[in-house]
């Protein structure tokens, strides 16, 4: 029924009747020209449950701004009451739960892995993040919507998560302050955006993300969870899925130097160190 089997665009597969949790429904077409993020959650989950609370207010913030914002919530919720029980506290769109087969098809047009997972389109359905959760809890003022990813980001608690998306640059610096991380920032910052601009030209996702990490404990647990040594400045390469490491060991870390890594890296000339 499906054939070719090709990925379809948001539009085509969200298409269809829509429900709000006063009972009335809304059409997919609704969504035309608005920012959408498609919410993958169930009640049984806590962190779900958690997100939830914090996605309301971000959403409500976001509205009364006069963004063009809407949310369409996917249930992985086991049974429709406890979906109907969910949905009640969530003041956005959802897909029916007696809809099984749009629900499916939408998690698999993003690759969803767990929950939850907040992904955010643009207003042509292009999608902006896979990682809506990290953006929302780092951001509860909305200051930074429609939450466009940031060429380099300072490694905490909340964003620790995104280490497992993929392959990460990270590099460590002898900063315990968050000011004291922007002179790193700025050392890979054109790096990160030229790789940023290269992929989304040809409307792929990065290969590679790019984080500084200074001296606190989040650090230390990934230091000694990949072994890596206590020097600072060290540059590396983490690939946690596949469980390798690249380490770059030079006297001074350049721009020049860091452009290097990166693009013998995504040419496959570095060998990996188990982590």
């Amino acid at each position: 029924l499906e054939f070719p089997w090709g990925p379809k665009p948001f539009a085509e597969v969200v298409a269809g009747p829509l429900l709000r949790n006063n009972r009335q429904t809304a059409d997919g077409t609704s969504l035309e020209g608005h920012y959408v993020g498609v919410y993958f959650s169930a009640h049984w989950c806590p962190p779900c449950r958690s997100l939830t609370r914090v996605l309301v207010e971000s959403y409500q913030t976001v509205k009364e701004a006069g963004q063009k914002f809407e949310i369409v919530f996917v249930s992985a919720d086991r049974s429709e009451e406890s979906f109907k029980q969910y949905f009640s506290e969530m003041p956005w769109l959802a897909v029916p739960y007696s809809d099984e087969g749009r629900r499916s098809r939408l998690n698999r047009l993003y690759g969803i892995q767990g929950i939850p997972t907040l992904i955010l389109l643009d207003t042509e359905g292009h999608m902006i993040s896979r990682q809506g959760r990290v953006e929302v809890l780092n951001d509860p003022e909305c200051q930074l919507f429609p939450w466009h990813p940031r060429p380099v980001l300072e490694l905490s608690e909340s964003n620790a998560v995104q280490l497992h998306e993929g392959p990460c640059l990270v590099l460590f610096v002898d900063a315990e302050e968050e000011g004291e991380l922007e002179p790193a920032k700025e050392l890979i910052q054109p790096i990160a955006e030229k790789i940023m601009a290269k992929y989304k030209a040809k409307e792929e996702e990065m290969p590679l993300l790019f984080f500084v990490a200074g001296e606190d404990d989040m650090s230390d647990s990934l230091r000694d969870y990949t072994n890596l040594p206590e020097a600072a400045p060290l540059l590396t390469i983490l690939d946690m899925s596949a469980r390798a490491k690249y380490v770059r060991d030079v006297e001074e870390i350049t721009p020049a130097e860091v452009e290097q890594f990166v693009n013998d890296f995504l040419a496959e000339k570095l060998k990996p160190e188990p982590i």
